[in-house]
């Protein structure tokens, strides 16, 4: 392998090659994509009046997290015309304001086949990623693009049809020079690599994988063991671990058949604790090690009870931590699985809680967000309520919360910071904030899309 493409896979081994220095938040669960904010000073009590440091409100549909790199803030979302065409648009703003600095439309309308999105799904749910001065973006199977951070686009690659079932919600990741995404769906399903300089293909592997549920929402993993650079990928009925140098399998996990992924895997203490369900959950904490089918082998512990379909976990210290969609918050002993405290929050979950000085934030479907401490021992800090909507996973960064609920997105921060001079006043959402950029013609109100 030639040189330069094994130190370009090294910079992945911790998604380096897309976390960018100080504090961001570059891609889906972080600069480490497992959930770690660096920043710390977060505030633990908010409301949609206090604590808010500005709060705009979003066009069209979508339940993407935000990226944070630069001053800048990228979502995407799903929107629609006059006319009813629809569209898929990645949004910028100023991370300080609120502001918002430029909209890209990446597939236009007729551009792409409409799925009907499961609820709470949408066609924008795939997470952007930063990397250097690239934004890249993935729409499922509506296809990916690049942007540089003035909206000006690289390349797109809508070609890589698949039939998903619904409209899948996982998102891509960067391994050296490569962005990497899963099109698990109805029939054929496949791993694919494109160049991240242009977007060509420059590998695609089926999933061998006979799924009872013929569908997944798993995000990738990169991972080093041994030595060795590792693509963890989720599905429905196992998890693989792949070469990113050409999608080789290494090693294989099964589960049920009736088990659909949907939290990307966290890695910790040599362990990859892999998460699946859909009529029944399970929790499994895999050594990397093997080779082959190591179903047998290397499952180092497996349990049920209260393991997450949808929300992500999060490995801290000694311990794991998740939180179940039907509310229950559990903390295990991560070399173990056994359980140290195990405690209802309220109501249902989706989002992927994160961790931020020493404290947990979970996100509830309505919500409803609760700050719980980082420790075996269960002490609830603070409960807050927005009274919106909220599936989408929030992202942390100087300092702030950042929160995307179906009608706005908020900047959280303690204290909050005072508008900048000469800068309008943000505290309040604006809804034609929108106007200039999109045009007379575009819909400011949220919209579901369907198939029609």
């Amino acid at each position: 392998m030639p040189k330069a493409l094994v130190l370009a896979l090294v910079g992945c081994v911790a998604f380096r090659a897309v976390a960018a220095p100080g504090d961001e938040w570059p891609q889906f669960r972080g600069p480490g994509g497992q959930g770690h904010a660096v920043t710390v000073a977060l505030p633990v009590e908010w409301s949609p009046t206090k604590n808010v440091a500005w709060k705009q409100a979003l066009p069209g549909a979508g339940w993407s997290s935000p990226a944070i790199s630069g001053g800048q803030l990228f979502l995407t979302a799903a929107v629609v015309d006059d006319g009813g065409r629809p569209a898929l648009a990645l949004f910028c703003f100023a991370s300080a304001t609120g502001r918002l600095e430029w909209r890209a439309e990446v597939f236009g309308a007729g551009e792409f086949p409409l799925r009907p999105a499961h609820d709470p799904g949408s066609p924008a749910s795939p997470t952007p990623m930063v990397a250097g001065d690239r934004i890249y973006v993935y729409f499922g199977h509506h296809g990916a693009a690049c942007f540089d951070r003035s909206g000006r686009p690289v390349w797109r690659n809508p070609p890589l049809r698949f039939d998903p079932v619904p409209v899948g919600g996982g998102s891509a990741i960067l391994a050296g020079d490569r962005l990497i995404y899963v099109a698990d769906c109805a029939t054929a399903a496949f791993v694919v690599a494109l160049d991240q300089g242009t977007g060509k293909i420059r590998w695609r592997v089926p999933r061998t994988l006979p799924p009872k549920m013929k569908f997944s929402f798993g995000s990738p993993l990169p991972i080093e063991v041994g030595g060795q650079l590792q693509i963890v990928v989720p599905g429905a009925g196992a998890v693989t671990a792949l070469d990113p140098r050409d999608g080789r399998e290494l090693w294989r996990v099964r589960y049920s058949r009736e088990n659909a992924a949907a939290p990307r895997p966290v890695f910790a203490h040599g362990l990859v604790f892999v998460a699946a369900g859909y009529l029944r959950a399970e929790l499994l904490a895999i050594r990397p090690d093997g080779a082959g089918d190591v179903t047998d082998t290397h499952v180092a512990w497996r349990l049920t009870k209260g393991a997450p379909i949808v929300p992500a976990l999060l490995a801290v210290g000694d311990e794991l931590y998740g939180v179940n969609d039907a509310g229950v918050a559990t903390c295990w002993e991560a070399k173990t699985g056994r359980v140290h405290w195990q405690e209802r929050l309220d109501g249902n979950y989706s989002a992927a809680p994160l961790v931020a000085g020493g404290r947990i934030y979970f996100q509830n479907e309505t919500g409803l967000g609760t700050v719980v401490e980082a420790k075996p021992v269960f002490a609830k800090l603070a409960v807050n309520d927005l009274g919106e909507r909220t599936i989408a996973a929030a992202a942390a960064a100087d300092g702030s919360l950042f929160v995307r609920t179906e009608k706005n997105l908020y900047r959280i921060a303690s204290p909050a910071p005072a508008p900048s001079s000469g800068s309008a006043d943000r505290s309040t959402a604006r809804p034609n904030a929108f106007e200039p950029v999109l045009g007379r013609g575009w819909r400011q109100e949220n919209a579901r899309l369907s198939a029609p």
